[in-house]
């Protein structure tokens, strides 16, 4: 029935009303216009565009009055798009729902991060107490804690079993592979992982990946030794990491949910939030390496040697070496070399405080942090498949 209201309202709105005209045009440019926002490479740019001006004003963003009016606009606009029908069938699905739930309690757990970080820098620059200090926020674990627990406890179930009623939880029947479902997706908190697999070989994507993401999280409190901020709300002070975090977190994975969700289609084509989903869009172009990009493309264009991939080897290195040679330099570069030149320059001050191996830890993880972004990029505007592709030892980067 909400599904029927809302075709007919978006069938009203689109033709306004009985007998009128179809599709204006104006609607349509502006559904277009969000549609080629949406496309990967403007949409995660944008969206880290977004967190840096949000890391540098957090002071105005999360003033109440400012937050509650992002709020509501954020509210309408979302309400809108539930008009079309397109948009509307794909946040309708069970499976979907959480990631409404998901974009709202992460904007608010932010916000009230961010809120009382601001308050409380702005207390230390006037000489003032933190909101912490002083605070008898401390209860004893029996009876407070535990009663506290039981209670969440049978909230929690009752919740989860009128949302699984309600909404008719996905049960589905055993796996048939002559009927697969097309786009078929993982669970919403795991749509991050699968879009990795877009760009990376599984033993990346799935293994070394999140294995870099739990080491990481262990690793912070012996990497990190700056003790301010503990136990209270800052951001001044922990300007660095936190922005880290909040890039990991905001762009590495709530964005790549909301990507797998709305934006991935049939065939694992990448689609508008209002296009319709067509099974029988063309396949996407043909991705090439970077070995392909030096050996062929380039000389091709520039004819400064002949093109096409080595077969031979040169003395005693191997031809594959040879043809992979340009992802080997560019990957040592990034790995090995610039990590040394902004210990000597941007990062000469940190490197002073943690020392020559907490840096290389540091460094280990923040380049496969930033590797990800950067190969989706490059994939979304030069269809670059991989840096190295040695195939004879399935070692593929």
């Amino acid at each position: 029935m909400v599904n029927g209201l809302l075709n007919t309202g978006w069938a009203i709105l689109a033709t306004g009303g009985p007998g009128g005209h179809h599709a204006p045009s104006a609607m349509d440019r502006v559904k277009g216009f969000i549609d080629g926002l949406c496309d990967p490479k403007y949409f995660v740019t944008l969206t880290t565009v977004a967190l840096i001006v949000a890391l540098l004003t957090y002071r105005i963003w999360t003033k109440p009055r400012i937050a509650l009016l992002m709020a509501v606009g954020f509210t309408a606009f979302y309400s809108a798009s539930a008009l079309d029908p397109d948009f509307f069938s794909i946040i309708k699905k069970p499976d979907n729902v959480p990631i409404t739930m998901m974009l709202y309690f992460t904007g608010f757990c932010t916000w009230l991060g961010f809120r009382q970080a601001a308050v409380n820098d702005e207390r230390m620059e006037r000489g003032q107490p933190l909101i912490e200090s002083g605070a008898d926020d401390k209860v004893l674990v029996w009876p407070d804690l535990v009663y506290t627990e039981l209670v969440c406890l049978i909230l929690c179930s009752v919740f989860l079993i009128v949302w699984a009623i309600v909404l008719k939880a996905p049960l589905e029947p055993p796996a048939n592979p002559t009927n697969i479902p097309n786009p078929s997706k993982a669970p919403w908190y795991f749509l991050g992982l699968q879009e990795l697999l877009v760009y990376f070989d599984p033993w990346i994507a799935g293994v070394l990946l999140p294995g870099l993401i739990i080491v990481g999280l262990v690793a912070l409190p012996y990497i990190d030794k700056n003790p301010r901020g503990n136990g209270y709300y800052t951001f001044k002070e922990r300007r660095f990491v936190i922005s880290v975090f909040m890039f990991g977190f905001i762009i590495m994975w709530i964005v790549l949910i909301v990507l797998g969700t709305f934006l991935r289609g049939p065939n694992w084509n990448l689609f508008g939030p209002y296009e319709t989903w067509d099974p029988h869009r063309p396949a996407a172009l043909l991705n090439v390496n970077v070995s392909d990009i030096f050996w062929v493309v380039i000389p091709e264009k520039t004819g400064w040697w002949t093109p096409g991939l080595p077969t031979k080897g040169l003395l005693f290195i191997p031809a594959y070496l040879i043809r992979e040679a340009p992802g080997l330099i560019l990957l040592g570069g990034y790995f090995c070399v610039l990590p040394v030149l902004l210990a000597k320059t941007v990062w000469k001050r940190l490197y002073a405080q943690i020392g020559l191996l907490r840096f290389v830890v540091f460094w280990v993880l923040m380049s496969w942090m930033f590797i990800v972004p950067i190969k989706m990029l490059l994939r979304w505007a030069m269809n670059m498949k991989y840096f190295v592709a040695i195939t004879e030892w399935f070692l593929n980067v």
